[in-house]
């Protein structure tokens, strides 16, 4: 399917650019796509592309009605389940190379720091030069550039990590997880996962996909014009207040979170500790979840005031919302958008779960392939929760969490501290706590209940945490639950 040339009308004709995509090896369907030039030796201009989704889908339309019943495109392991028809989706607008797409176009001039000097928002033509991969994006920032599309790809990184310096200097939160991706063989079976990094070829895009999305939402607000945000609301204070305790009991340095540059330093020193990957999943989980909603209330982790979705009207009905409210005189009442904002809340939580669910069907058939094997493969695996019965272990090669029982240590006889959240073997004395790394073999696979058990691999390899290797070489020195304490031993001050 093509574009037609009286379709150009109204346009700026950027078709002359030098526009890319980057987008993950396996997408289809590719919203948004970028330019930049030098203007001057200070000053640069970007121009961020996004697909026109709102001149092929119509307000009240059957194509709209359907599509706001979807809410979102849903990414499950084997298939996708577009929030629009494939023909549209991953064709006519979807930003492919070599051939004419319609855009909405946000126009940037920055100085050389980043700094956001101006701004246009039309409608647009482009014609993308190339399609990359973000593996291919990582080769090409790892050596010199050979033509003047890397050139740019060099300049834009270059730029784009000083955006992001500043963003969270401005007091951004650094909230990214690894992602495992599932690859399926011929048979539809989990052929391997792979760990996909946050690196500096994601950043490249992520960081103008947020400019533009604040730009708008920027726009919108000083308009007045009645849309659909992005909020992420401030976390309560009590639960703050709780993780805070947590993190101090496991002696690591923790000020008061309700403070910006506080959380930012715990995060930074999480990443430095065995421990920090445990109480990083600790603190997500005391976080609100973001949403839509009419009202403006800014994002708590990206610490935007001005946020909106703007960026991904191909697979998300609030952009498409955004585009008409942005660029049309009329996209329904107030109370419509509000239930709108409900639904698609809706909607994206019921996707994540979909999503999830798609994830464990795969992985508990090829769980349940392991337990049949006289040699089950060994995972490395993390300690994030310790309890009476056992402990739980994150498992990032599988992308999952599981229990390991305490009836599966035959070593000893283990003990809860419940003061220290630890288990003690009685006899050998050896601890397990939080930010331990083991390495265990699937036990149990339910997949009713959605449940995984795990038991330590039959080398035993063992990795205890910092704090527990000191701790073991004055075990002579430590209570030991159900005995009495030595007339040597002071306990030590619990950190408020």
């Amino acid at each position: 399917m093509e574009v037609t040339a009286h379709e150009f009308a109204g346009r700026e004709d950027c078709l002359r650019q030098q526009v890319i995509t980057i987008d993950p090896d396996d997408a289809k369907d590719f919203d948004d796509a970028i330019c930049l030039q030098p203007v001057s030796q200070d000053r640069w201009k970007l121009w961020v592309h996004i697909a026109d989704v709102s001149h092929y889908v119509k307000p009240g339309s059957a194509l709209d009605v359907e599509a706001r019943k979807r809410g979102n495109s849903t990414y499950l392991v084997d298939r996708v389940i577009p929030m629009l028809p494939e023909t549209l989706s991953n064709e006519l607008c979807s930003l492919k190379p070599n051939v004419d797409r319609l855009t909405k176009c946000v126009e940037f001039l920055l100085s050389n720091e980043g700094q956001v000097l101006s701004t246009r928002f039309y409608s647009a033509v482009i014609h993308s030069r190339r399609r990359f991969s973000y593996q291919e994006v990582l080769a090409i920032l790892q050596r010199k550039p050979s033509d003047t599309i890397e050139r740019m790809l060099h300049d834009a990184h270059e730029l784009a990590q000083k955006i992001r310096r500043a963003r969270f200097k401005a007091g951004s939160l650094e909230l990214d997880f690894p992602e495992m991706k599932i690859r399926l063989d011929e048979r539809g079976r989990i052929a391997r996962i792979e760990r996909v990094e946050n690196d500096v070829s994601h950043q490249l895009i992520e960081e103008y996909m947020l400019l533009a999305n604040e730009a708008v939402a920027s726009r919108l607000m000083s308009q007045n014009l009645k849309a659909i945000y992005r909020v992420h609301e401030e976390p309560d204070e009590r639960r703050l207040q709780e993780l805070r305790e947590e993190v101090l009991s496991h002696h690591v340095p923790c000020g008061n979170l309700t403070k910006r540059t506080e959380v930012q330093k715990l995060l930074q020193r999480l990443d430095t500790i065995p421990i920090g990957a445990a109480l990083k999943i600790a603190f997500l989980r005391s976080l609100m979840r973001a949403r839509y909603a009419v009202e403006p209330l800014g994002h708590y982790g990206l610490a935007k005031a001005k946020y909106t979705h703007f960026t991904s009207p191909i697979r998300r009905y609030a952009d498409l919302v955004v585009h008409r409210a942005s660029f049309q005189k009329s996209h329904g009442s107030a109370h419509s958008l509000k239930e709108a904002a409900d639904h698609i809340s809706d909607t994206e939580r019921d996707s994540a779960d979909a999503e999830r669910d798609s994830k464990d069907v795969k992985l508990y058939a090829f769980l349940k392939a392991q337990l049949q094997s006289p040699r089950p493969a060994p995972y490395r695996a993390l300690v994030i929760d310790v309890r009476n019965f056992g402990f739980f272990v994150n498992v990032p090669g599988l992308a999952m969490s599981g229990l390991v029982h305490l009836s599966s240590l035959g070593d000893d006889f283990y003990l809860f501290d419940a003061e220290r959240s630890e288990l003690v073997g009685r006899r050998t004395r050896r601890l397990i706590r939080l930010g331990d790394k083991v390495e265990v073999q699937v036990a149990k696979v339910d997949s009713f209940k959605k449940q995984v058990d795990f038991r330590l691999a039959r080398d035993g390899r063992f990795e205890p945490s910092r704090l527990a290797k000191a701790r073991e070489l004055a075990q002579n020195q430590r209570w030991i639950p159900g005995s009495r304490p030595r007339r040597d031993f002071k306990r030590p001050r619990r950190r408020r």
